[in-house]
């Protein structure tokens, strides 16, 4: 395998990752009768992002880049925020952040 062979599935198993965001969502939405946002959407959203953005870096595409970068960062808060909750309704403290 070449190094640009190596990098085009790096690409696609990347976006593949990001597109199956978007069935975890909808197969959650549909099993519970309206629409949700379930935690295995943000996973699929920060790998897919990350390979993305690794592949972005390799094809020197400042707007890829850019784009997969700014993603990667919200999706990694929105998981934060969501875990800061989490550990607020188990323990009943407040985490610094959360609100």
């Amino acid at each position: 395998m070449t190094i640009e062979q190596f990098w085009l599935c790096a690409g696609l198993t990347g976006q593949f990752l990001f597109s199956c965001r978007f069935v975890v969502q909808w197969l959650s939405s549909e099993m519970s009768g309206k629409s949700i946002v379930p935690i295995a959407f943000w996973y699929f959203s920060i790998a897919g992002s990350l390979i993305l953005l690794s592949y972005a870096i390799h094809q020197a595409d400042p707007v890829f880049i850019i784009g997969q970068s700014t993603g990667f960062i919200i999706y990694l808060r929105n998981l934060m925020l969501i875990h800061n909750e989490r550990r607020q309704q188990y323990t009943g403290i407040e985490v610094s952040g959360a609100e």
